[in-house]
């Protein structure tokens, strides 16, 4: 077995101090370290996790994603359409349930299969990690190595690989909504590009904007494209866990996530994580339509869900319903002054612009003169 705290003890040497995950047998004692001794962000999914560990590492901080190899299933989305297109590395640990001739749940079998193919077949490079710490030592170096390639890279943890790490006593706090401000009056129901044109006005050289996949990031670009913006390509749902990553490690900065509706619905887990850790320098913007717009109009159950009463439930600080651009660039500039950690909904009209471009630079680019812009 390896050593649990000398081998955390490597990984904090070569920099690896901020994890992410979700919970699974073979990785509790590493995980248990990593809560004991280094920044965790208790995710609520894989995907999630995986977005929270790219967000530290577009801020600049090595990150580690804990996973159980069923959960891998869930991030196989962020692991290729927002680490490998944006080149955002993250080193994980995924655990070897299912393995082939060993005796495991029937839910395993399948994933003790695949496991190491989906990697390949996702071009994540991996190894399994030997439980000898002077070979997990060389293993480390090549893993290190590539992160600093901007490559992610995995490895494979079977059964019994981690000595006993005992878990310290968690004092959890209550996440607590302060501020709750419901609809009112009639909404403007602008057009999303008017919306953007809004925010694209309240920059300055302490704002990062995060526009979430589709025709958000897409206007955003046509609306100005500055070295601040990061449009992302993929990864639906993730944007906010993206921001809560970035937020966490960069607390100098303004983090703003704009959201869609259909975006959110897919991965509405996040918010009790957002709202549980919720720094300060994190305001969440959901942009709602009540259409998946990217994809041709077809409607979401975005009219059905009050997310302001949703967020206020799970612990967003202020939760408000904004109802024109020029409420929304109000509370904007009230969060820049007093920062708490806010979700504003905005309701939108449907549809965009006809001859709507994409954006021409690619995603590591918009990468790398963003974290230039962040001075990493």
């Amino acid at each position: 077995m390896l050593s649990t705290k000398e081998f955390g003890n490597q990984l904090k040497q070569l920099g690896f101090d901020f994890y992410s995950g979700v919970p699974c047998s073979f990785l509790q004692y590493l995980i248990n370290y990593a809560i004991n001794d280094c920044e965790y962000v208790m995710a609520a999914n894989e995907g999630d996790a995986v977005a929270i560990s790219a967000g530290a590492s577009l801020g600049g901080r090595k990150s580690v994603v804990l996973m159980q190899n069923s959960g891998l299933t869930n991030a196989t989305s962020p692991l290729t359409s927002l680490n490998f297109c944006f080149e955002l590395p993250v080193l994980g640990f995924v655990s070897l349930r299912g393995e082939v001739g060993q005796k495991d749940e029937p839910q395993h079998e399948l994933m003790g299969q695949i496991t190491c193919e989906m990697l390949s077949l996702m071009q994540v490079q991996w190894e399994i990690l030997s439980d000898n710490l002077t070979e997990a030592q060389v293993q480390l170096a090549r893993a290190n190595q590539a992160i600093e390639n901007n490559k992610t890279f995995f490895f494979v943890v079977k059964k019994g690989t981690f000595a006993e790490e005992k878990l310290n006593k968690q004092n959890l706090s209550s996440a607590q909504n302060e501020i709750k401000i419901k609809k009112t009056t009639q909404d403007q129901m602008p057009i999303r590009t008017e919306v953007l044109q809004t925010l694209n006005k309240l920059k300055d050289e302490k704002t990062v904007f995060l526009a979430t996949t589709g025709k958000t990031g897409r206007e955003l670009f046509e609306v100005e494209d500055t070295v601040n913006n990061l449009y992302m390509v993929g990864s639906m749902g993730c944007i906010s866990s993206l921001a809560l990553g970035l937020a966490l490690v960069q607390p100098s900065k303004n983090v703003i996530a704009i959201d869609g509706d259909g975006s959110l619905l897919m991965r509405m887990g996040c918010m009790p994580t957002n709202a549980y850790y919720k720094p300060k320098n994190l305001l969440h913007i959901l942009l709602d339509n009540n259409t998946h717009d990217s994809t041709g109009g077809q409607a979401t159950v975005s009219h059905n869900v009050d997310f302001v009463e949703v967020a206020a439930s799970v612990g967003y600080p202020n939760t408000i319903h904004v109802h024109s651009l020029s409420e929304l660039e109000t509370y904007i500039q009230n969060w820049k002054k007093n920062p708490v950690m806010t979700f504003l909904l905005i309701k939108m009209a449907q549809g965009s612009p006809a001859t709507l471009g994409r954006p021409g630079v690619k995603p590591p680019q918009v990468k790398e003169r963003l974290m230039k812009f962040m001075e990493i």
